[in-house]
């Protein structure tokens, strides 16, 4: 198929630091069984709402999961793309943006290996596979290549001078940077390894990562690499009002992990095929069996509070009926600007953390997959196009798929390839129309990342993409452009300063109603599936207390301290009381 026709029509073959199946239509009212399990009903039915349930069933509670779209998995579902499949194929696979599971997880991996999967000694666990490389696409430059293969789960020794030493020769190695400026980002980043968790709260956390980085001294390269595309390219958040905190926590994460120190596997991991085959439908699978019934298209619209308790949650559902389920515990499993909208004004009088969530900020992060008539493994990961007006990571997936074939398994039988795209800027003008993205129709978003992709892949005398091989795309459809006002259904937690403090515990003021999603207090403190996994199991662990269970509480794995810096930050600690800056943060 020409590009030209490519890319026009819709998208088609295209801690706080601080038992009915799932298919018949209606909810059920929720109850005792006869044999006294103890109701909970789970409004959300993505990453923290099954992780939720599946904690839950298997400490005998009898959960019922609603969901107010048609399928589960949330945002890290995959979606079959309307009309594609021919001669008894699959639908092309489509999804809101590709997987990223890195080594610095560890109670998401822990679920997956909870998750039986045929043939696989480790369940769902054994579908990830590790990418070799990954690269930082630059305009015009030559491009940035990061190695994985060195990557050993043998810890290395790390002290203050060992770490500045590590980090300026990977900087030296790979970001081609000026002495001076490589030198100077260490330093920043030895301060932050080094300081104390006060200080981190509150210093870092008031201060932007540009500011911290003194980045507006530094040259373009030294802001582009190190400030934007860390914080915009990665996190979605502008490096002017991106917490210092919430970034370096994530940097910090990922160093440990390059050095093999309290990881759970490689850097960068992706799943060994399309996400809910792969995925979401075998967990689904497991928490049937556990005896968790799913109610999917009813959405939850309010929440009843009598007598100090919520007695029962509004929900909505086709054809606009209504039903309130009722149950003796409740975990809102939701993303912040949708759980929100659910806490009437005696709910949020009843615990004013609640009330405090509006203060959070969502952005938008959003895929879109351009699929291909050749095999193109442009590189072995995930690639970073740096440069690129709307901020744009990509991922190559047929590569990692070694079970399907795309020709044989999917769409029309001409599609050999899916290049998944994530698209972080919505809000700056792209370089084939001039006009943001949120002011295109859902075909002008195609042309111009195509256009972005082509780009950053096509230069230095070379060509990577060439129009004669795409054969269409998909636009996530939470996304709706081309009118007076563009929308998006599922939006992406941002991190700018100060936001910390409204971050809401797990555990509510309300006796019964508990918090689980990314927005809730973690240790990760990013937007992430990770975070969704960690809040719902201290969601649990909360439920479990005020129930009074026996059960025996959910793990939860803080992310990785390395025991040689606490010495620094003890001292760092004393100085925080003294009024002093961190011993490190000089010039």
């Amino acid at each position: 198929m020409a590009a030209t026709a490519a890319l026009t029509g819709t998208a088609r073959a295209a801690s706080d630091p601080r038992k009915p199946d799932s298919r018949k239509p209606g909810p059920r009212k929720s109850g005792r069984r006869s044999s006294g399990a103890r109701t909970v009903v789970v409004l959300g039915g993505g990453v923290a709402g099954l992780t939720a349930a599946h904690e839950l069933a298997e400490r005998g509670f009898e959960v019922t999961v609603y969901e107010r779209k048609g399928a589960l998995g949330g945002k890290a579902r995959s979606m079959d793309v309307p009309g594609s499949a021919r001669g008894g194929r699959r639908p092309l696979p489509g999804e809101h943006g590709f997987r990223f599971i890195p080594g610095i997880y560890h109670n998401l991996p822990d679920t997956l290996r909870r998750i039986p999967f045929a043939g696989n000694a480790h369940g769902v666990h054994d579908n990830l596979v590790a990418p070799s490389e990954a690269l930082f696409a630059r305009t015009g430059l030559e491009d940035l290549r990061f190695p994985f293969a060195g990557w050993s789960s043998r810890p290395a020794p790390l002290t203050p001078d060992e770490f500045r030493r590590a980090l300026m020769a990977f900087l030296e190695t790979f970001a081609r940077l000026p002495a001076h400026e490589i030198a100077h980002f260490a330093g920043r980043m030895l301060v932050w390894f080094t300081s104390c968790d006060r200080r981190r709260v509150g210093d870092w956390e008031r201060t932007p990562w540009w500011e911290f980085t003194r980045a507006a001294r530094m040259s373009p390269a030294y802001q582009r690499l190190l400030c934007i595309g860390i914080t915009r390219n990665i996190v979605a958040t502008k490096a002017e009002v991106a917490s210092t905190r919430t970034v370096a926590t994530m940097l910090e994460a990922f160093v440990f992990n390059a050095l093999g120190l309290g990881a759970d596997g490689p850097p960068d991991r992706l799943l060994n095929g399309p996400t809910n085959e792969a995925w979401i439908d075998p967990w689904a699978a497991r928490l049937r069996s556990l005896g968790v019934e799913f109610r999917t298209g009813w959405a939850a619209r309010d929440l009843r509070l009598e007598g100090g308790r919520i007695t029962g949650a509004v929900l909505e559902g086709p054809g606009g009926a209504r039903h309130t389920a009722e149950a003796d515990h409740f975990v809102s499993a939701m993303p912040v600007e949708h759980a929100r909208t659910t806490w009437n004004a005696a709910v949020r009088a009843a615990d004013p953390q609640l009330a405090r969530c509006d203060r959070l900020q969502t952005d938008w992060m959003t895929g879109i997959q351009f699929y291909l008539t050749e095999p193109t493994p442009i590189v072995h990961g995930h690639i970073n196009h740096i440069d690129s007006a709307w901020s744009i990571t990509s991922v190559s997936q047929a590569q990692f798929w070694p079970g399907h074939d795309f020709r044989r398994d999917f769409g029309d039988g001409t599609v050999a390839d899916c290049l998944s795209c994530d698209v972080s800027e919505w809000d700056k003008p792209g370089i084939l129309y001039g006009k943001t993205a949120k002011q295109c129709t859902r075909e002008e978003v195609a042309r111009e990342v195509w256009a972005q992709l082509k780009a950053s892949l096509n230069d230095t005398g070379r060509t990577v993409l060439r129009d004669s091989v795409l054969h269409s795309w998909f636009l996530d459809p939470a996304v709706e452009l081309g009118g007076s006002r563009a929308t998006n259904d599922e939006q992406l937690l941002i991190h700018p300063v100060g936001t910390w403090a409204n971050r809401p515990t797990a555990r509510t003021a309300v006796p019964n109603l508990f918090l689980a999603g990314d927005y809730v207090v973690t240790d990760i403190d990013l937007a992430t599936m990770e975070g969704a996994n960690a809040s719902a199991r201290a969601a649990v662990n909360a439920l479990l207390d005020e129930a009074g269970s026996g059960a025996e509480r959910c793990t939860i794995t803080p992310l990785h301290r390395a025991p040689a810096l606490e010495a620094a930050k003890r001292r760092d600690e004393t100085r925080w009381r003294l009024g002093l800056r961190n011993a490190y943060d000089v010039g």
